[in-house]
């Protein structure tokens, strides 16, 4: 009798052994597959979204771009991501950008460079973010954290911090307008007006022929115009 009763204690606490096993397993079971399912349907929707996958990617480029048949702007960039299929479609540099832009007689009218960098094209509108440097033919040096260039309009724009570095004297400021080549332009807010010292402005005497040679330097990558020469 005694025999008996421990072996049917033993079976029974092998059967609630087994039991919790089977309930732990399946457990294990049901979690990981709804993880499972749950980071799939995660990885497929970001790959059917074609809004938000780029059509294009190219690397390391230097490109020309023509405006009614002229060259006008050169634009070198590590990165280029094109979303063609994006409601809005755009280009985006996201390692930053560097645009020359050139008269009709392909001489350098002003340089902008920018950490990033997004075209609209339906609005034909360029926006520049971090650290963005342009020059113009007077060598004056602008430099902002974000920047508009309005093509439709022909215009450069932002309602950022400006430092306008002229062979003179510094400007600092908020916002400003100019046209295109940075020419003629208006500062919204002026903050203040310095003169430059003697050191800055014997530096940037010496970065002026490095300029020069940059602009100059541009022509070799111009491809060559219909009835005339480079």
């Amino acid at each position: 009798m005694g025999n008996s009763e421990f072996t049917t204690h033993t079976q029974n606490r092998t059967l609630a052994g087994i039991y919790i096993v089977l309930c732990v397993a399946v457990f294990v079971s049901v979690f990981f597959s709804s993880c499972e399912k749950k980071i799939k349907n995660e990885v497929v929707k970001g790959f059917t979204d074609i809004k938000k996958v780029p059509t294009l990617r190219t690397l390391d480029v230097t490109t020309m771009i023509s405006d009614s048949g002229i060259t006008r702007y050169k634009i070198v960039a590590k990165e280029w991501l094109m979303f063609e299929n994006a409601d809005e479609p755009y280009w985006y540099f996201p390692q930053g950008i560097y645009v020359e832009q050139f008269d009709s007689l392909f001489k350098t009218e002003a340089f902008i460079i920018g950490d990033t960098a997004i075209y609209h094209k339906n609005k034909q509108l360029w926006e520049l973010n971090g650290n963005v440097r342009m020059e113009n033919v007077k060598d004056e040096i602008f430099l902002t954290q974000q920047l508009f260039w309005n093509q439709r309009k022909q215009e450069i724009y932002s309602d950022s911090d400006i430092h306008i570095q002229r062979v003179d004297k510094i400007i600092e400021g908020k916002g400003f307008v100019s046209n295109e080549s940075m020419t003629r332009y208006t500062i919204k807010q002026t903050n203040g007006i310095f003169p430059m010292k003697e050191g800055e402005a014997q530096s940037s005497q010496k970065n002026d022929s490095a300029r020069i040679a940059a602009r100059n330097n541009a022509k070799h990558y111009a491809p060559k115009q219909e009835g005339g020469t480079q």
